[in-house]
């Protein structure tokens, strides 16, 4: 008798036909990947902190969002509250959101001082800058990073365009980013941003090579959350091609083959398959849209085996 076949869905929404074995080694690279995820706070959910020990390990990235509603400072006491919790802070410095060098400079001094060595270096969605910077590479050229004390950078990359920002652009930006963390002798690494088409971060992969960026990729998936959370995200981080598939196909969307509204479909596009040589992927970040506690505690379970892979829906079920 010949080995038992199970599917997995793979790129495209095809059925990829694999042995016992090979699912099952499949579920453990899930796992292991989960484990070496990040996820999300805002400055407001600072309170869930004790609940979050629980759920992650110790010395867990967890980013510190700069919400609309949120100053600098709110996202600096924050992050060092989560850095006091036991976790590795990485707050955001949002460019559009700082009013000045001085402020910027206050803000690195005071999360040195604290113990977080790293940041997560982005524009920041608002229409228009609150004070001098309005986009990444300014932050870079105004010098306050040079004598933060920083030992990593995090910043963004967009397998599935910017509404507002050319594709030639992006790149440019990324390439410049790149040097720049050279030229200082920082640890770099991209994010990418989150979306709903599930090839994305592969074919986005196949052209980091063709510019020269060999950044370790930490690939953004939204966590646990309800579709229409998701669309209001997804607007309002400037999400393209793949959401307007969305919105014009609402009513079928568990049906089209390119797209995944759930952090398994995800993880099992991404791991089911050979990705690009150039695609350094070294972890899932998770955006925690639904709420920071049930990501992480979505984290915790698949983290810990507790799911299987459901072969006809190309996707996990959690266990309960």
């Amino acid at each position: 008798m010949g080995p038992v076949m199970t599917n997995v869905m793979a790129r495209g929404g095809q059925a990829l036909g694999v042995g016992l074995a090979a699912a099952a080694d499949l579920k453990q690279r899930i796992v292991e990947f989960v484990r070496a995820g990040s996820t999300e706070i805002t400055p407001g959910d600072v309170r869930y902190l004790p609940e979050l020990t629980a759920c992650l390990p110790a010395g867990t990235d967890i980013y510190v969002a700069h919400t609309p509603v949120a100053s600098l400072q709110d996202v600096v006491h924050a992050a060092l509250a989560v850095q006091r919790a036991g976790f590795s802070a990485m707050p955001h410095i949002a460019a559009r959101r700082i009013a000045n060098a001085m402020a910027l400079r206050h803000a690195l001094m005071e999360l040195h001082a604290g113990g977080v060595q790293q940041i997560l270096l982005v524009a920041g969605d608002a229409s228009r800058p609150v004070g001098e910077f309005a986009n990444t590479l300014e932050i870079m050229d105004c010098g306050a990073l040079e004598d933060a004390g920083l030992a990593r950078i995090g910043v963004a990359g967009h397998p599935e365009g910017h509404k507002a920002v050319g594709p030639l652009l992006l790149w440019e930006a990324l390439v410049a980013k790149q040097a720049f963390a050279a030229r200082l002798g920082l640890q770099m690494h991209i994010v990418s941003q989150f979306g709903f088409n599930a090839n994305a971060v592969a074919e986005w992969g196949h052209q980091l090579p063709r510019h020269q960026i060999d950044l370790p990729v930490h690939v953004g998936i939204a966590g646990p959350a309800a579709l229409s959370r998701l669309i209001q995200f997804a607007m309002k981080c400037g999400i393209g091609a793949s959401l307007r598939t969305v919105m014009h196909n609402l009513s079928a969307v568990g049906s089209i083959a390119e797209l995944a509204i759930n952090p398994d479909q995800h993880l099992l596009r991404l791991l089911a398959t050979p990705l690009p040589a150039g695609l350094r992927m070294v972890a899932p970040h998770f955006f925690a849209f639904g709420g920071c506690l049930p990501t992480a505690r979505w984290m915790q379970q698949v983290a810990a085996g507790g799911f299987e892979i459901d072969t006809e829906a190309g996707r996990f079920r959690l266990q309960k």
